[in-house]
C-alpha cells in the first residue's frame, strides 16, 4: 500500500522555491515624491539599490539601462532591480540632469518631496506635470545571488499584471493615495511600493517557473532544490559533496553529475559562493570583523578566508569592511 503521509512530507518544488525566496526582501532605502514640470529629464546612476518608478500623473520616458525609449503612462510602475543606470524624461531630447541635483525636501525619515514638488509644495498642477513617486529599495540578498542575476534588468508591472490580479489592486491604490494627498500617504505608498515590488518579483519568478531553466528549474527540481534550500538556509556549515549526496540521496558521482548539469557549476563552487555572499553581508551590512568571519565559516586562518572571499568576489573583505567603515562615518 503506498504511504501518502510520506508525500505529504515531502517538500514540494514550490515549497523549496519558497524557502528561498524568504531571504528575498527588500528594505526601503528611500522614496520621493516627484513633480516634474516639462521639459525635463532626470538622469539616475547606476547603485547597488534597486529602484522603483511609479508615474501617478502624467506621463513619462524612460531610457532603458539597453537604451532603448520606453513610454510610461499616469498607473505604470517599474522596477529596476539592479539599480542600472537609466533616464527619466518628458521627452528623449532633453538634456539630462542628475537625480542628486534636484531640490530635495524632507518630509519624513527617508521620504522626500523632489524637483517643482520641494520647490513649490502646494502650487496646483498644470496639465503637463508629471507626478512620480520613485523609491530606492535594497535587497536582502547578495546581488550577486543567482536569483537576482537572472531577473532582468527592467520589470514592467503592466506586463505582470494579468498574472497576478493584485498588482493592479496594488496601482489602483497607490495612485489614489497619491490624488487624495491624505495624512500619512507617503508612508502608505512606501509601504505600497516594497510590496508592489515584492509582487512584481514575485510574479516574474512565477512565470519563469513556467519555462524553468538554470538555477531556477534547480530549485524546482525537489532533489536538487532540497540540497540548494539546505546550502542557503545553513551557509556557514562545512557541507562536503558527500553530505550533499547524502542529502539528495544519490552516490557522490551522481550527485556531482545532476547538481552540475542543472544549475550550470560545481557543488563545492556554488558552496563556496554561497558562503562568501554571506560572508560580505556580514561584514558590509553588519560591520563583522574579517577574523570573526573567517572563524565563523571554518577557516583555519584569516588569510585563508581572505584569498577565497577574493576569489570569488573580486576584491578583499578588507576592502568591504572598510566600505561598510565610510557608510558608517556618513550617517
Amino acid at each position: 500500500m503506498h504511504d501518502f503521509s510520506s508525500d505529504l512530507a515531502r517538500p514540494r518544488p514550490s515549497d523549496l522555491l519558497s524557502q528561498i525566496l524568504l531571504g528575498l526582501r527588500l528594505d526601503g532605502v528611500s522614496y520621493g515624491r516627484c513633480v516634474m514640470r516639462p521639459p525635463w529629464a532626470v538622469a539616475f546612476p547606476a547603485r547597488p539599490e534597486a529602484r522603483f518608478h511609479f508615474v501617478a500623473r502624467g506621463g513619462a520616458w524612460l531610457r532603458t539601462p539597453g537604451g532603448d525609449w520606453l513610454s510610461l503612462k499616469g498607473g505604470d510602475a517599474v522596477l529596476l532591480p539592479r539599480g542600472s543606470l537609466h533616464v527619466l524624461a518628458s521627452s528623449p531630447e532633453v538634456p539630462t540632469v542628475g537625480i542628486d541635483s534636484l531640490a530635495r525636501t524632507e518630509v519624513a525619515e527617508n521620504i522626500y518631496l523632489v524637483g517643482d514638488a520641494a520647490r513649490a509644495r502646494g502650487d496646483v498642477l498644470s496639465d503637463g506635470d508629471a507626478v512620480m513617486f520613485c523609491g530606492a529599495m535594497r535587497f536582502n540578498l547578495d546581488p550577486l545571488h543567482p536569483l537576482l542575476t537572472m531577473m532582468p534588468d527592467l520589470m514592467r508591472a503592466s506586463e505582470l499584471a494579468a498574472r497576478d490580479p493584485a498588482v493592479p489592486a496594488l496601482l489602483d491604490a497607490m495612485e489614489r493615495e497619491v490624488a487624495l494627498e491624505r495624512i500619512g500617504a507617503f508612508g502608505m505608498l512606501a509601504r505600497m511600493a516594497d510590496v508592489l515590488a515584492a509582487s512584481i518579483i514575485r510574479v516574474w519568478v512565477e512565470c519563469a517557473c513556467s519555462d524553468a531553466s538554470g538555477w531556477i528549474a534547480a530549485v524546482q527540481c525537489p532533489r536538487i532544490g532540497k540540497v540548494i534550500a539546505a546550502i542557503h538556509a545553513e551557509p556557514e556549515r562545512d557541507w562536503t559533496v558527500p553530505t550533499l549526496a547524502s542529502l539528495m540521496g544519490a552516490s557522490r558521482s551522481s550527485f556531482a553529475e545532476a547538481f552540475t548539469r542543472t544549475v550550470g557549476e560545481s557543488p563545492a563552487k556554488y558552496v563556496a559562493r554561497v558562503r562568501m555572499f554571506q560572508a560580505r553581508r556580514w561584514i558590509e551590512r553588519e560591520g563583522m570583523r574579517v577574523a570573526v568571519a573567517a572563524t565563523r565559516l571554518g577557516y583555519d586562518s584569516e588569510a585563508s578566508f581572505s584569498r577565497a572571499f577574493k576569489r570569488v568576489m573580486g576584491l578583499p573583505p578588507a576592502a568591504v569592511r572598510q566600505k561598510h567603515r565610510d557608510a558608517a562615518r556618513t550617517i
